[in-house]
């Protein structure tokens, strides 16, 4: 797994909270801020593991210490269990609102739950709409589908807009909003294009390279023919792209996508070694998502936040394509 800055600067930052401050409920930090009215908010993480979570926390952070919002952060791992009971306790001590990273997309309902009458706004992973609420619950995102629709209208344009392509296709985490829509949205482009598309192999990577580098290994082994690679994230696109380094693979004959415009992705793209992401913006995402939860901690409405659907269920914050031609702009 490589290490990114955001992460550093993020854990840093908690550290000094931890020392400062104390603990909330025995795990986490607490970054208490002068309040802005809407009383404290708290910040459910499963982990920073994640080059993009890290830097999604990174931004929730900094956006709410700029807008002197009162927010405590936990960490909850995997742990549906956990979760639960971290926002339960939230909602008693009286918590006015919550951003939440769902352990499992499927557990939103139990959150809701869990958090009573404090609203929620979720983020990085989507949960149904059906459990999202107007100005109540509401998730915070990038409209996972145009990811993957980009990835495989490049790599489709790349080639030249063959009638049919061999695809490896490097998943992330099962069960996954992202997973699922940028996967989904792929594979339906080539079909809606008329274009016969074959996923000669085709995994859940877990979004690290190092399951990304494994995989290619085992595609070569079963003779799996490729003339792209398709991944849900920047990592594991860079993990296919050393194992095809290593291996004498051309990257500039077959491309390489992946997702989140990270800065080791960025690099890869002007190296020559990946050939397209698409930036989610991390820093987008987070200022959106605190700017909702004020608005939401004081009874509000989000109606007027830019991005925010009709329904006040959602607020997209658009992807962008990068590519050799723009890559230095993200850089």
């Amino acid at each position: 797994m490589r290490l990114h800055n955001t992460k550093y600067r993020f854990l840093a930052y908690l550290l000094v909270c931890v020392l400062s401050i104390g603990l909330f409920t025995g795990c986490g930090s607490s970054a208490s801020k002068s309040a802005s009215g809407g009383g404290k908010i708290l910040f459910v993480m499963t982990d920073v593991d994640d080059s993009f979570r890290a830097s999604l926390a990174d931004a929730i952070t900094e956006a709410a210490e700029k807008s002197g919002l009162t927010i405590d952060y936990q960490e909850s791992g995997n742990s549906v269990d956990d979760q639960k009971n971290i926002i339960e306790k939230a909602a008693e001590s009286g918590y006015a609102g919550c951003i939440c990273r769902l352990a499992d997309v499927n557990t939103a309902l139990q959150m809701e739950v869990a958090a009573g009458d404090m609203p929620i706004v979720f983020v990085n992973n989507d949960p149904t709409s059906e459990l999202l609420k107007d100005s109540k619950y509401v998730y915070v995102g990038s409209p996972e589908e145009d990811a993957g629709t980009y990835e495989a209208e490049y790599v489709w344009e790349k080639l030249g807009k063959p009638s049919s392509i061999n695809l490896i296709m490097m998943k992330g985490e099962k069960g996954h909003s992202a997973t699922e829509g940028r996967t989904k949205a792929a594979v339906s482009y080539f079909r809606d294009n008329g274009v016969d598309v074959n996923l000669t192999f085709s995994d859940y990577a877990n979004w690290t390279s190092e399951n990304a580098y494994e995989y290619m290994g085992i595609a070569s082994a079963v003779g799996a023919k490729y003339d792209a690679v398709i991944c849900n994230n920047d990592t594991m696109a860079l993990g296919v792209v050393d194992y095809m380094k290593d291996n004498g693979i051309s990257t500039k004959d077959i491309p390489v996508c992946g997702v989140d415009a990270t800065a080791d992705g960025c690099a890869s793209i002007a190296e020559g070694g990946m050939q397209f992401t698409v930036l989610q913006s991390a820093t987008g995402q987070g200022e959106k998502a605190v700017e909702a939860i004020a608005i939401m901690a004081k009874g509000g409405s989000i109606s007027d936040v830019e991005g925010a659907t009709e329904d006040g269920k959602y607020i997209w914050v658009d992807f962008e394509k990068v590519d050799a031609s723009n890559v230095a702009d993200y850089q």
